[in-house]
């Protein structure tokens, strides 16, 4: 389910305030030296740091 686009818009990495990018069911920081990836859950972001994935 895609979230509005008022609200990604709004939304950044709580971790580097950097923009968020959709992709699938998470959100991707756009930041060069973050990349974080917040998971999407029932439509709601869950933008904690403790529950990001880490880049590969």
């Amino acid at each position: 389910m895609p979230l509005e686009a008022g609200l990604l818009e709004i939304l950044a990495c709580p971790a580097c305030h950097a923009p968020l990018e959709e992709q699938d069911t998470e959100l991707i920081c756009t930041g060069q030296d973050c990349g974080l990836a917040y998971p999407i859950r029932d439509g709601i972001p869950v933008l904690l740091v403790d529950e990001a994935r880490r880049p590969a």
